[in-house]
């Protein structure tokens, strides 16, 4: 490995530049512990990390060949789903009249900071960056996280919408019915808070891409269910909860936190749907796959917190894109990032089923087994999440 990066210092910066991504996506396929896993998304890693379709369209065709199930007797089957529908048809929003858009935001302002400057080890760069040019960082990498909330919710505004044709539950219909008009108001939402506020919009990133191209064009309506309810949105949950935290901007805190008690009933709703499915219907096999799928994910997400993006911008030429990632990943914005998402995520894993002993030294080796014991979606209420966001501090500017 040490070898092969000496080599690529010799290169010229665009061969470098290609060499060091085409080693950075062997090496995640190398990560890659399960066969089945692997052969699942290998054709979504060949589109969203080699080809890179994400950059090159404006526009990505996926196929989708899942089943649409029909239900013509139209029962009350699944009572808790009912209860989180009824709660969604009362908690819908508007983002047009509920948040005050007349808010001035300024992302050079430094007494409102949208993230505060010990957010990424800037020491660690290779350049030294005056106070202006430090504010002009961090408003990149603010923006380039909301685009990839934006991006994601895209993500989940389709999958929410192939779930509910799918899904069994003539109760999960009527509830997924809701959550595709939340994701349709969090796309609506992000997208107005990026053009009109921060006036600047990131192409979604590769490792995002592939998570929503594996998404989109699996037929099993479970493993979509698993993917989206629980590993996007459950680590959405948290990041949106760890950016409340950080910022003092108040227009985007406002936006969060309305976003946040929606996405607490899309992962309970997912909670609910698999943990009877998982433990009860799937034989052994298909649920050790699906077990070794979320594993796999879970590493994916955790390397889609790079801003790659931004280190192009910025940064390429100046250091490799190795040394960036030991930055991002030591600073201790992203290490609160990660550990949020992976708090909200780790239990829910646990309670459909999807953490045996077999693949908790996988998760243990990741650094990701200290989160287990958490509770899980069902435990958590909009109302309680949002009260411990409020009481815990995050990261400030006297951190």
């Amino acid at each position: 490995m040490q070898k092969a990066l000496e080599l690529m210092q010799l290169l010229p910066e665009k061969f470098r530049a290609r060499a060091e991504r085409l080693l950075e996506t062997v090496m995640t396929l190398g990560e890659v512990k399960s066969v089945s896993a692997l052969g699942s998304m290998l054709p979504s890693v060949g589109r969203g990390l080699v080809l890179r379709l994400g950059r090159k369209q404006q526009a990505t065709e996926m196929l989708s060949g899942h089943t649409a199930h029909f239900d013509w007797q139209y029962k009350s089957d699944f009572p808790e789903m009912r209860e989180l529908y009824s709660r969604a048809k009362q908690n819908q929003w508007d983002s047009e009249t509920t948040l005050d858009w007349s808010t001035d935001v300024d992302p050079m302002n430094p007494e409102v900071p949208i993230l505060h400057k010990d957010f990424i080890a800037l020491d660690g760069l290779p350049v030294k960056l005056d106070a202006a040019e430090e504010r002009r960082l961090l408003h990149s990498v603010a923006s380039w996280m909301l685009s990839q909330f934006l991006h994601g919710e895209q993500g989940a505004l389709y999958a929410a919408a192939q779930v509910t044709e799918s899904v069994r539950w003539m109760d999960g219909k009527l509830y997924g019915a809701t959550q595709v008009m939340d994701e349709g108001r969090h796309v609506e939402t992000f997208h107005r808070y990026l053009e009109s506020k921060l006036n600047k919009i990131y192409t979604v990133n590769d490792n995002l891409f592939v998570i929503i191209d594996a998404l989109i064009s699996d037929p099993r309506w479970d493993l979509k269910f698993l993917g989206m309810q629980i590993m996007v949105e459950g680590l959405a949950l948290g990041a949106f909860g760890a950016l409340y935290r950080m910022t003092e901007e108040p227009l985007l805190k406002e936006l969060l936190r309305y976003v946040i008690q929606d996405e607490a009933r899309h992962v309970h709703y997912g909670v609910l749907a698999l943990r009877e499915h998982i433990t009860k219907e799937l034989s052994d096999k298909e649920r050790r796959e699906r077990e070794d799928w979320a594993f796999e994910v879970a590493l994916l997400m955790r390397n889609r917190f790079l801003a790659h993006e931004v280190y192009e911008e910025w940064f390429q030429g100046m250091m490799s894109r190795f040394a960036w990632n030991k930055l991002v990943t030591q600073s201790r914005g992203m290490r609160e990032f990660r550990d949020v998402m992976f708090r909200r995520l780790i239990p829910n894993l646990r309670e459909i089923g999807l953490l045996s002993p077999r693949i908790q030294g996988y998760y243990e080796k990741a650094g990701l087994m200290a989160f287990a014991g958490g509770a899980d979606a069902t435990h958590l209420s909009a109302e309680t999440i949002m009260h411990d966001l409020d009481s815990t501090p995050g990261l400030t500017a006297a951190a």
